[in-house]
């Protein structure tokens, strides 16, 4: 059984960071592609980051360049979006994404209010 279980989420000032971390299980997780997105309010959901299996090549949103940084740790399943910077743009619901078996299976969503 796929899971994706995440945790950091909260709450920041502008300029503050923080890592969202995300828990797989139940699927082959080194050689997997892993997605982080994110959904404001009245907005649709957005690719922000993304990571290979193997050689862990990294791809971001024109918006988050330079400020977010994902990364996997294959031995323990699991991979990461460490924000810095934070704008209150950024404030929105952050989800972990992975395809496995033609399915795609989705975190159960980690808040990330920035505000002052």
């Amino acid at each position: 059984q796929v899971q994706l279980v995440e945790s950091g989420g909260g709450s920041v000032q502008p300029g503050g960071s923080l890592r969202l971390s995300c828990a797989a299980s139940g699927f082959f997780f080194s050689t997997v592609p892993m997605h982080w997105y994110r959904q404001a309010p009245g907005k649709e959901r957005e690719l922000v980051a993304s990571i290979t299996g193997g050689s862990g090549s990294t791809n971001y949103a024109d918006s988050v360049k330079g400020r977010f940084t994902i990364s996997r740790d294959n031995a323990k399943n699991t991979v990461y979006l460490q924000m810095n910077s934070l704008r209150p743009e950024d404030t929105a619901v952050y989800y972990c994404k992975a395809r496995w078996a033609w399915t795609d299976y989705w975190g159960q969503g980690s808040q990330v209010t920035v505000s002052s």
